[in-house]
């Protein structure tokens, strides 16, 4: 499984070294680098792992890890910093942060800090039964927000995962749009109900093998939207 991470660091030079050696260690890299970019990278969603340096541009590390558990995601994050003292670690870990590597550091050190959190985040089906919901091959976790297909994380935006999440536990109802806007998006009186279609549509593409005729998101013509479970 290729999993995704985020770099986000702004001196160039210490990005592209750490971007190749992530690259040649198996991992999928996006790279920002700046705290604003960051922020709208990962609240796209379907990152496995942030690492994020702590002095940055725009928006430092505190700010951006802050606004991403304010948002509800919860994708570890792995603070890395120039600084050493106490205080910086844990105002780190107050906003959210899941470990704290200080500069400089050894690549081989970065990843294994990396698997760990990736083994930490994987989860276990004793532990998240309770929180899981399970249609054929797809797992959606609600206490991680993940899905999960079989033993792959699905690459899924924060309204993706929420819509999903959504239709997972509303099961064999229909769902008007209006319905939808005003649960997943809080509505706002001038958002289309064409939104709730677009996303649909993408949502199908990753989660069903045929989304021209799809099997758990079904149309209900004229009124709106059924998921229908095994």
């Amino acid at each position: 499984m290729l999993h995704r991470v985020l770099l986000v660091e702004d001196e160039i030079g210490i990005r592209v070294g750490l971007e190749d050696s992530l690259c040649v260690a198996g991992y999928d890299v996006d790279t920002a680098d700046d705290g604003e970019a960051a922020l709208q990278l990962a609240s796209q969603g379907g990152f496995d792992v942030i690492v994020l340096d702590l002095i940055l541009p725009v928006k430092d590390g505190i700010e951006v890890c802050r606004e991403l558990r304010n948002q509800g995601i919860d994708t570890p994050v792995l603070m890395l910093t120039a600084k050493t003292q106490l205080q910086d670690r844990l105002r780190g870990f107050a906003v959210g942060a899941d470990d704290y590597l200080a500069k400089p550091f050894e690549v081989l050190e970065l990843l294994a800090r990396i698997r760990a959190l990736l083994r930490r985040s994987m989860p276990s089906t004793d532990e998240t039964a309770s929180h899981v919901h399970a249609f054929g091959d797809l797992r959606v976790d609600s206490k991680h927000a993940t899905v999960w297909r079989a033993n792959e994380r699905l690459r899924l935006s924060v309204k993706e995962y929420k819509l999903l999440h959504y239709f997972v536990t509303h099961p064999a109802e229909t769902l008007a749009r209006r319905r939808l806007l005003n649960e997943v998006w809080k509505y706002q009186p001038k958002t289309p109900t064409r939104t709730v279609d677009v996303h649909v549509g993408w949502l199908r593409r990753k989660i069903e093998d045929d989304p021209g005729n799809p099997r758990w998101i079904r149309t209900v013509y004229g009124k709106g939207y059924e998921f229908v479970p095994d």
